[in-house]
């Protein structure tokens, strides 16, 4: 198996892993607005959180910026928290299930936030990766295809989520908002659990 094909699995498995909860409970989070039909918005949103991550991953990998763990570890986190509550106060009374147009914007600027929390995201991916790469000094196909793989992974989980969403929205008939309510509730509360674990 060549390098670039390790490394992109490996980047791939890193996501689509049950160790990867903080990862996976900040897309649930990310998603959670979102229809199947928005899917193209998603994917969008996707692409700006892994700009923002292979940057400062990259940047830490190499060892450019230092990174302080505890601090790093206990952002991620508090990136979901924030990413959730929004998703909540946003939701509104009324969501019409049906209708693309009631669907909520994260903040004015979704994928310029999604950038800057993968930003935050990445430096917490370095750690895993020196790990991984040792001592190699100048790992630039590794950087590569592991976050080649990482953006695989995300978008097939990503996948899941809008393909259940529209199952129980269009299928079921769950009500738009409930949907919103109950997933955003979910991620904030493993959020909030990953933090509490962190503090003791």
């Amino acid at each position: 198996m060549s390098v670039f094909t390790t490394y992109l699995q490996l980047g791939f498995l890193h996501i689509c892993s049950w160790q990867a909860t903080d990862h996976l409970t900040f897309l649930l989070a990310l998603c959670a607005p979102y229809v199947l039909a928005d899917w193209r918005r998603v994917v969008a949103l996707v692409t700006s959180f892994t700009l923002g991550h292979s940057i400062t991953l990259a940047l830490a990998t190499l060892g450019i910026v230092g990174v302080n763990a505890p601090i790093i570890e206990a952002l991620i986190p508090v990136t979901i928290i924030l990413t959730a509550l929004v998703n909540m106060k946003q939701a509104g009374p009324v969501l019409d299930r049906r209708s693309r147009r009631e669907t909520p914007v994260l903040w004015a600027a979704p994928n310029a936030l999604a950038a800057a929390f993968g930003l935050i995201h990445g430096l917490g991916f370095s750690n895993y990766l020196r790990a991984l790469l040792g001592a190699k000094s100048r790992p630039v196909a590794e950087l590569l295809s592991f976050n080649l793989g990482v953006e695989l992974g995300q978008l097939l989980v990503v996948s899941v989520i809008l393909l259940l969403g529209f199952v129980l929205l269009r299928m079921v008939g769950v009500a738009r908002r409930d949907w919103i309510l109950t997933v955003s509730g979910a991620a904030l509360g493993v959020a909030t659990l990953l933090l509490l674990q962190m503090a003791q």
